[in-house]
């Protein structure tokens, strides 16, 4: 069973007891934490695709480490300009392990919705008064001789 989960703009295909790193949350190590944006599930033959996301599924994870990535080297150069620009940069992350894949709660019985209250009885709408009569458009003159 596998399911795909969005988290830091990125999706993820995860699997119980699978290790991932993450983008950088503000949980602190220890916690669990719940993914509700899961994207996908597939149990054996059975495949649940969201539009976008799965309401009744969530995914379980429980944080193990936060840190700093490797660092990644950033160089900028222009040719025959005598400009070089060396940069690092490392990256946050946050380690988790995923713990369950599964459905919330167990959905409770829906109850039968009670009958709607009738309408009041509704007042008869005023009679409207006939618009008055238009006036006939004015005659048009004809048009001015011109001068030869």
């Amino acid at each position: 069973m596998y399911a795909v989960i969005k988290s830091g703009g990125k999706q993820h295909r995860v699997e119980e007891g699978e290790y991932l790193r993450i983008e950088k949350l503000d949980t602190p190590t220890g916690e669990k934490i719940n993914f509700d944006k899961v994207l996908m599930v597939k149990d054996g033959e059975n495949v649940k695709i969201g539009t976008p996301f799965l309401p009744d599924v969530k995914v379980t994870a429980q944080i193990l480490t936060h840190g700093r990535a490797d660092k990644v080297k950033i160089i900028k150069f222009n040719r025959r300009k005598h400009s070089r620009k060396q940069m690092g940069h490392r990256q946050w992350f946050t380690e988790i392990k995923i713990v369950s894949i599964g459905s919330d709660k167990p959905k409770a019985a829906t109850k039968p919705k009670a009958a709607t209250k009738s309408k009041a009885a509704t007042k008869p709408k005023a009679a409207t008064k006939p618009k008055a009569a238009t006036k006939p458009k004015a005659a048009t003159k004809p048009k001015a001789a011109t001068k030869p």
